[in-house]
């Protein structure tokens, strides 16, 4: 009897704790993770705070008014490196931005999204 009542339970937490990743990982979409320590904290992604990155561009939509990135670690969001997509504060940003290109870009966390406000 003791043997089914741990096993339940322990069923029931791993049923709780799968649930709880899979909620998490939808807002990580656009996100390449591959070989990342995956130390992600958010102690200082306040929202509205601007933070500052350097990285490659690997692609552009104008259309969609975004940018993938492959960018450095970004010291102020504890991330390491990584290739993600950026949405645009304002779509003319994207026409001085070019595939293959090295820039400077700073951006800010609204809700989930992750917004370039500059590129240099």
């Amino acid at each position: 009897m003791k043997h089914l009542l741990a096993i339940s339970s322990a069923t029931a937490v791993l049923a709780a704790v799968s649930s709880l990743a899979l909620a998490q990982s939808d807002s990580m979409k656009g996100m390449d993770m591959k070989g990342t320590d995956m130390k992600m904290e958010k102690k200082n992604s306040a929202s509205g705070q601007v933070h500052k990155g350097t990285g490659k561009v690997t692609k552009v939509d104008p259309a969609g008014g975004s940018v993938t990135i492959a960018h450095e670690p970004v010291s102020t969001m504890n991330w390491p490196a990584m290739t993600m997509t950026f949405k645009a504060k304002d779509k003319k940003l994207l026409e001085k931005v070019k595939q293959g290109e090295k820039v400077e870009f700073e951006f800010i966390q609204q809700g989930k999204d992750y917004i370039v406000t500059a590129v240099k």
